[in-house]
């Protein structure tokens, strides 16, 4: 029985590292310009906690046969190592803190620097279960909002149209167009609950709270049109809560906001 279970286990261990090492099922060819960077600090943590998985599954495998029941062989009684112990937790520490470091700064140039001047704002709100998508039209400003004009058949964001920088504002619902290689500038919001914009090929996914307005930017570097999917669980049509985000040329991204404009 320990012989079988030893190899149950190895063998487990084996699909394992041979279903991550092959990339069967991996992540999206990354766009943005920060996303080489999300990829090689995930394969580094990867690459360290596989080796350390291994090498707890072959340890396992080796003291199941080592020590398993042979005829009435009683079991013997080892006490604790303070120095064994003290060992391995000091270096399990310095590993994690070492990969931490190394995360955060990754994550401090996305999301604790200011967006880059000239960046090209677009306003976000997510609601139950749509992406509300505004622009800043020709004067490149976005123009007043107010909480009871807000009607989700003509007006989801409750633009204030008093307000001549509200006239020209662009909104589409569930579609989001960017220029390639240009820096975006995104203020997310919530009109409801906790939403979560994330967009696979971005490297990019954050949480929309309601009465926050959380700023982040990126680049993306490649076209295409890809999924706007809400990673938070919103409510029971969460499943539906999808848009699309399409990266486009200079002028094929004017021409699109030209075109929504006079919608």
């Amino acid at each position: 029985m320990g012989f079988a279970l030893a190899l149950i286990i190895w063998a487990i261990t084996l699909a394992t590292v041979v279903l991550f090492a092959g990339r069967f099922w991996w992540f999206p060819e990354a766009i943005s310009e920060h996303g080489p960077s999300i990829d090689r600090q995930f394969m580094l943590t990867l690459t360290i906690i596989g080796i350390a998985f291994v090498l707890a599954q072959a340890t396992l495998g080796f003291f199941i046969i080592r020590y398993r029941r042979r005829g009435e062989e009683r079991a013997s009684y080892w006490h604790e190592s303070r120095r064994l112990e003290i060992l391995w937790t000091t270096v399990t520490a310095v590993v994690f803190l070492s990969l931490a470091v190394l995360g955060q700064r990754v994550w401090a140039k996305l999301h604790l620097n200011a967006p880059p001047p000239g960046a090209l704002q677009v306003e976000v709100t997510a609601q139950q279960f749509v992406w509300n998508i505004r622009y800043p039209g020709p004067d490149g400003k976005f123009g007043r909002t107010r909480t009871e004009l807000i009607n989700d058949v003509d007006n989801p964001v409750g633009l204030d149209f008093t307000d001549p920088a509200a006239r020209d504002d662009i909104v589409t619902v569930n579609q989001m167009a960017i220029p390639v290689n240009r820096d975006i500038h995104v203020i997310l919001r919530s009109k409801d609950v906790i939403h979560s914009f994330w967009v696979p090929p971005l490297r990019m996914k954050q949480d929309a709270v309601p009465g926050l307005a959380i700023n982040i930017h990126f680049k993306a570097v490649k076209t295409g049109q890809f999924e706007i999917a809400c990673a938070e669980l919103c409510g029971l049509s969460h499943h539906r809560m999808r848009g699309f985000l399409s990266v486009l040329p200079e002028p094929e991204f004017e021409a699109w906001l030209r075109q929504r404009a006079s919608q």
